[in-house]
C-alpha cells in the first residue's frame, strides 16, 4: 500500500513538473507560433509581392545570413552595438552619480540636460559625419548620443533617492566616502540604473540600424536598406527578422544579468509580497 501511494505521488509530481514546463514553453512560444501560422495563411492567399510567406523568408534568411554576410555585416554591427552600449553605461553611471550627489551641479546642469535630451539622436548623424567622417567611431558616437540618456537620468534619480536616514547613519559612523558610494549609494540606485540600461539597449539597437543606413558600406542597417532599394523583399524581411532575434537575445541576456545583480532586490520584493 505504501509503495502504491508513493508511486501515485511520484506520478502526480512528475505531471505537475511536466505541466509547469509545458506552460513555461507555451507562454513565450504560443503567440509567435500562432502569428506565424496566420501570416502563412494570409500570405498564401495574397498576391502582394511585398508580403512573402514565412517559409520564403526563412529560406532567404538561410541563404543571406548564414555565410560570409554574418562575418562581414552582422559581427561588425554587433561589435559597434556592444561598444556603444558599454560606453553609454560607463559614462551614464559615472556622470549620473556625480550629478546626483552634487546638488549645485544638478541644479546647474538640469536645463542643459533637458535641452540635449530633447534633441532626437538621428538628426545628429549629419553633424557626426562632418566631424568624424563615415567611420565606425561616428556610428558608435551616434549610438552613445541616444543610449546614454536613460542610464544617465535614471542614475541621477536613483542616487538622489538614497535613503537619507541610512546616509546620515553612515556619516555618523564616519564611513568613508568611497565606502558609502560603493556599499550604499550605488546599491540603492541599482534598480533605477538597471531600468535605464534596459531602455538603453532598445535605443542603441535602433540607432545602430539608423547609423548604418547613412552612407555606409556594411552592417545590418546597410544591408536592409540595400535589399529595399533593389526590391529584394524576402531578403529585406530576413534582415528585419535577424534584428528581432538580436533584440530577443539582448533581452534574455539582460534578464540573466539583472537577476544576478539585483538578486537582493528581487528577494526583498518576494518577501514583501509574501
Amino acid at each position: 500500500m505504501t509503495a502504491y501511494t508513493g508511486r501515485i505521488a511520484t506520478t502526480a509530481r512528475s505531471r505537475t513538473v511536466g505541466s509547469r514546463i509545458a506552460a513555461n514553453l507555451l507562454y513565450p512560444l504560443g503567440l509567435p507560433t500562432l502569428l506565424l501560422v496566420l501570416w502563412g495563411l494570409v500570405a498564401t492567399r495574397s498576391t502582394n509581392q511585398f508580403f512573402p510567406n514565412p517559409l520564403t523568408i526563412a529560406e532567404a534568411f538561410r541563404e543571406t545570413w548564414i555565410g560570409p554576410a554574418f562575418v562581414e555585416d552582422v559581427l561588425p554591427s554587433l561589435a559597434r552595438l556592444g561598444l556603444g552600449v558599454a560606453a553609454s553605461i560607463v559614462l551614464g553611471i559615472a556622470a549620473g552619480t556625480v550629478i546626483g550627489l552634487t546638488r549645485w551641479l544638478r541644479e546647474l546642469l538640469e536645463p542643459l540636460l533637458e535641452f540635449l535630451r530633447a534633441i532626437p539622436p538621428p538628426v545628429l548623424i549629419p553633424v557626426a559625419m562632418l566631424l568624424l567622417g563615415i567611420t565606425d567611431t561616428m556610428k558608435i558616437v551616434v549610438i552613445v548620443s541616444g543610449a546614454i540618456w536613460p542610464v544617465l537620468l535614471n542614475t541621477i534619480e536613483g542616487v538622489r533617492g538614497t535613503d537619507s536616514v541610512m546616509t546620515e547613519t553612515a556619516e555618523s559612523f564616519q564611513v568613508s566616502w568611497w565606502e558609502r558610494l560603493w556599499f550604499l549609494v550605488l546599491p540603492a540606485a541599482s534598480p533605477r540604473i538597471m531600468a535605464g540600461v534596459r531602455q538603453a539597449l532598445s535605443v542603441a539597437l535602433i540607432l545602430m540600424v539608423i547609423s548604418e543606413m547613412f552612407a555606409s558600406s556594411s552592417g545590418l542597417g546597410y544591408r536592409i536598406a540595400y535589399f529595399q532599394r533593389n526590391y529584394l523583399i524576402a531578403e529585406m524581411w530576413s534582415g528585419i527578422l535577424l534584428l528581432g532575434l538580436v533584440g530577443v537575445f539582448l533581452a534574455v541576456a539582460f534578464g540573466l544579468v539583472e537577476r544576478r545583480v539585483l538578486r537582493w532586490y528581487h528577494g526583498i520584493r518576494e518577501v514583501n509580497r509574501a
